[in-house]
């Protein structure tokens, strides 16, 4: 609840001088895909993926959001997220909610809410990138001997161009057992190659469409996403 009212607390005390600027840079858009994976596992079937984000000067605050459109029983999930980037370094809190166990969005009670609190320290070489994420409160998973895992991921990620598509080449690894990925100590839980490419609709309209595959070696299991992105330009 502390760090909640903390994250609040920046919003509203930054909002004034935001307002003020010129250079304020504000996205929204929303993917539309047919599965929902994330770091190599399954969280939901065909969904919807509202965005909202505010940068100034390096500061970022974004919302991220999933509902399912193909199944009722789909978690309905919203993440507030607080970063700063400085050159290729940013780092930040993430906020997660999902409406399970708990459906109360305010409720923060230690033993039985359902927000997953996480920072996370990446930085961008421009040819590759390297981020690390630790769960540190919340409903973070649970190690072999029944106490917090402290939940970790380690993603590296390749971006190239080929043949008009851009690429994007991610392995993730989880360090240590926790049930929250549903690994029993160092695993691989993510492979994924994504092509990115702009279906041009008009002079005056394009789509950016995508497709990835995964593969959890973790688990044995592999997707095919496809996406597409709507946003203004």
């Amino acid at each position: 609840m502390r760090l909640c009212l903390c994250i609040i607390a920046i919003v509203l005390g930054a909002g004034e001088r935001l307002m003020a600027q010129e250079d304020v840079d504000i996205t929204l858009g929303a993917d539309v895909v047919n599965q929902y994976v994330w770091r190599g596992l399954e969280l939901g079937h065909a969904s919807v993926q509202p965005s909202l984000g505010i940068g100034w000067q390096g500061l970022s605050l974004a919302a991220w959001g999933s509902v399912g459109i193909a199944a009722a029983q789909d978690t309905h999930e919203i993440d507030l997220t607080a970063q700063y980037t400085t050159g290729g370094l940013s780092v930040g809190i993430v906020d997660y909610w999902c409406d399970s166990p708990e459906t109360r969005y305010f409720y923060y009670n230690a033993h039985g809410t359902s927000h997953v609190f996480e920072g996370f320290a990446s930085y961008d070489w421009g040819v590759c990138c390297l981020s690390w994420q630790t769960i540190f409160a919340g409903n973070d998973g649970w190690n072999k001997s029944g106490r917090r895992a402290y939940s970790s991921y380690l993603e590296a990620s390749v971006p190239f161009r080929l043949a008009q598509c851009d690429w994007q080449a991610t392995a993730g690894v989880v360090p240590w057992a926790t049930d929250y990925y549903e690994t029993s100590g160092l695993a691989v839980t993510s492979l994924s190659l994504k092509a990115t490419r702009a279906l041009k609709l008009s002079e005056h309209f394009s789509l950016p469409v995508f497709a990835q595959l995964v593969g959890n070696p973790c688990s044995q299991r592999a997707y095919f996403v496809f996406g597409f992105t709507l946003s203004p330009e």
